[in-house]
């Protein structure tokens, strides 16, 4: 019986011979629910216990929505400048370099595209991993001319927002993103080309203040925060207790400020869906 009772005693590993378990192999949702990452990726980032969204990047929503992951990135290169010369605890142009560095990304949001379902669709999709998904000058400037691609292509376009609001180190820079891009958005219903938008956890600030509000169809993922400002500052500003689920998407939607709550599985199809009926197409089983 010597093969489960540990024969030497005092056994010593010396410390470069020890091995850490790697990162990532497992999740645990904010429930307590623990998967296996593999199942979790296999499973679009929704924990199978308790169906809670995890929260995702852009590369993750274009392996969901592109046609095996086939897309033309656009203004891969645009970056992010320190015009107003910013510094708080940090200069912001090290800030910037730092997030660059750390998230492999060139900015808050990244734009592309290729074909979902065997139509062509233009995405521009927000990381939150970057500065909180703060919306810059160039987190407007990509999606400015990512709606000026699906203008001159004729292409539905599809943004997706997770974001804390605006860039408070560009200042009035970063407001201004709000005009432009809703301006953006004005001459793409002129040209009777779909808009969907996809609010995620969180959508916040002045991205719901701008284009997170103005899709033709407005969806969100199952218990996204949508809101524009936190819930500490409504209710010193109403001097009101809040509901129960303030700012979900559930709330959100009961108020009449979404038009459809979908399953991140369902994604790709219910979208498809959308732009079919939007455009008087056939439906894309």
């Amino acid at each position: 019986m010597a093969w489960f009772k540990r024969k030497e005693k005092g056994i010593q590993t010396k410390t470069e011979e020890k091995k850490d378990t790697p990162k990532g192999l497992w999740y645990k949702s904010p429930t307590g629910k623990i998967v296996e990452a593999e199942e979790l990726a296999k499973n679009f980032y929704v924990s199978p216990e308790d169906d809670y969204h995890v929260r995702i990047g852009s590369n993750e929503y274009f392996s969901i929505l592109f046609d095996d992951n086939k897309f033309k990135e656009l203004d891969a290169n645009l970056m992010s400048k320190d015009p107003l010369k910013f510094e708080d605890t940090k200069k912001y142009s090290d800030r910037l370099k730092q997030a660059q560095e750390k998230t492999g990304l060139k900015d808050a949001v990244r734009t592309a595209v290729g074909k979902s379902k065997g139509k062509k669709l233009v995405i521009a999709c927000m990381d939150f991993a970057f500065i909180g998904g703060s919306m810059g000058s160039v987190v407007g400037e990509k999606i400015a001319r990512a709606i000026d691609y699906s203008l001159k292509n004729k292409i539905p376009f599809m943004m997706i927002s997770k974001s804390g609001g605006a860039r408070m180190m560009e200042a009035a820079l970063s407001l201004m993103q709000l005009a432009k891009t809703s301006a953006k958005l004005a001459q793409l219903a002129e040209a009777k080309i779909p808009y969907i938008s996809l609010c995620t956890d969180p959508t916040t600030g002045g991205t719901t203040a701008s284009y997170a509000m103005l899709g033709d169809i407005n969806i969100a993922e199952p218990g996204a925060l949508i809101g524009f400002a936190g819930p500490r500052v409504v209710k010193e500003a109403t001097g009101k207790d809040l509901p129960d689920g303030f700012q979900t998407a559930e709330f959100v939607l009961e108020h009449g400020f979404l038009d459809f709550i979908i399953h991140r599985r369902d994604l790709k199809d219910r979208v498809n869906l959308y732009i079919d009926l939007v455009t008087n197409q056939p439906y894309r089983a």
